[in-house]
């Protein structure tokens, strides 16, 4: 047999032993970074000014201010939070509360 089908095989009992909940089966998320984010758009969509959006998220006003300005990128980690907080804001805010 060729590799597609020695890898077809090998990911099927994979799957299997994922549906059978069986130890140490995992399923592997890929995550995507954006490699820039419009911090203004996304706090003016949301409609806050920047000390309110700053305090909400427990973000620095100064950060967020020289994100805005392009005088400082934010950091892959920075980017993947506020990624989150454009497409579910409540979700932040609901976790951020429960702490």
């Amino acid at each position: 047999m060729g590799k597609f089908a020695d890898e077809l095989k090998a990911s099927m009992r994979e799957a299997l032993a994922h549906a059978e909940g069986q130890p140490g089966t995992t399923t592997e998320h890929v995550v995507m970074v954006p490699d820039d984010v419009d911090v203004e758009a996304i706090r003016k969509g949301l409609g806050l000014t920047r000390p309110a959006f700053c305090r909400r998220f427990g973000l620095d006003v100064r950060a967020v201010q020289d994100w805005e300005q392009k005088r400082r990128r934010p950091d892959r980690a920075a980017r993947a939070y506020l990624t989150v907080i454009a497409n579910n804001p409540q979700a932040v805010e609901a976790a951020l509360s429960a702490a």
